[in-house]
């Protein structure tokens, strides 16, 4: 026997539940979406698109992330896609209108704020106040995680950045300049992430996160400046305490390895 497939949501109905749930037309949002969570949506990803777009009007700005998947081959904004992103941010980028930032950690923009929040941003230093998620910080944005834990919230690194941690991962990406293929070795503030879904009960104990539903997916609505302050006031009693015990992580190992080459 066929199994019958679920009418999918509507347009107005997920721009009502984005409304319900706290967006704020006007603002600045910054969504991390696994569309998987979210289906069956009216016109798939596209249709999302316009629900968030719909929920922020004319003076609101969409922000998703765009970096690349690819470490073998430079960056280019116009042409890489950013599949590990999701579908919904792969498909944003490409929209007309839509602005990118010209880095491998991209991130992609529409609306009034789209060109300072994708403005030139350090290789080096990938979530700093002067990166997209930084820029959203300061614009006093929100994020949306819809379908996805804080283990995808990015802005996380920007509080880790901010709050002065010391580890760091040796990281490397392909440049073009010039016409050249330039290889770039940098130090990144980085580990597995896991353990960022701590940040989801600091939040709640704060009454910080906003919960509800947008389709089928469980949706997280928190001000960025928020997250910050409650991670940096995290960050600052115990440095480590997004890396896993040693021998647990590769990366959190690699992380933590860091801070015993540094200066007692």
């Amino acid at each position: 026997m066929d199994r019958i497939q679920p009418k999918p949501i509507s347009q107005k109905q997920l721009t009502q539940q984005l409304i319900d749930l706290g967006v704020t037309p006007g603002s600045v949002l910054l969504v991390h979406c696994a569309f998987s969570q979210v289906k069956p949506v009216e016109e798939g990803p596209l249709g999302l698109i316009t629900a968030f777009l719909s929920a922020l009007g004319p003076e609101g700005t969409l922000v998703m992330p765009s970096m690349t998947d690819d470490d073998e081959r430079p960056f280019d904004p116009q042409h890489t896609p950013c599949i590990g992103m999701g579908v919904v941010a792969n498909t944003f980028w490409q929209l007309s209108g839509v602005l990118r930032s010209d880095s491998p950690h991209a991130f992609a923009a529409l609306g009034p704020q789209a060109r300072r929040i994708t403005a030139p941003h350090p290789v080096d230093v990938p979530h700093g106040l002067d990166s997209p998620v930084g820029q959203v910080y300061e614009l006093e944005g929100q994020v949306l995680l819809l379908g996805v834990g804080h283990g995808a919230n990015t802005t996380i690194h920007l509080a880790e950045a901010l709050a002065g941690v010391r580890y760091r991962r040796q990281k490397y990406v392909l440049l073009l300049q010039e016409g050249r293929i330039t290889r770039f070795d940098y130090a990144e503030i980085d580990h597995c992430c896991e353990k960022f879904n701590l940040v989801d009960a600091w939040l709640e104990a704060e009454k910080l996160q906003r919960r509800g539903r947008v389709g089928c997916a469980e949706a997280r609505l928190i001000r960025s400046q928020d997250i910050v302050k409650v991670v940096t006031t995290q960050l600052q009693s115990n440095e480590i305490i997004f890396l896993h015990p040693p021998g647990v992580d590769e990366e959190c190992d690699e992380a933590r390895a860091s801070l015993s080459s540094l200066p007692a």
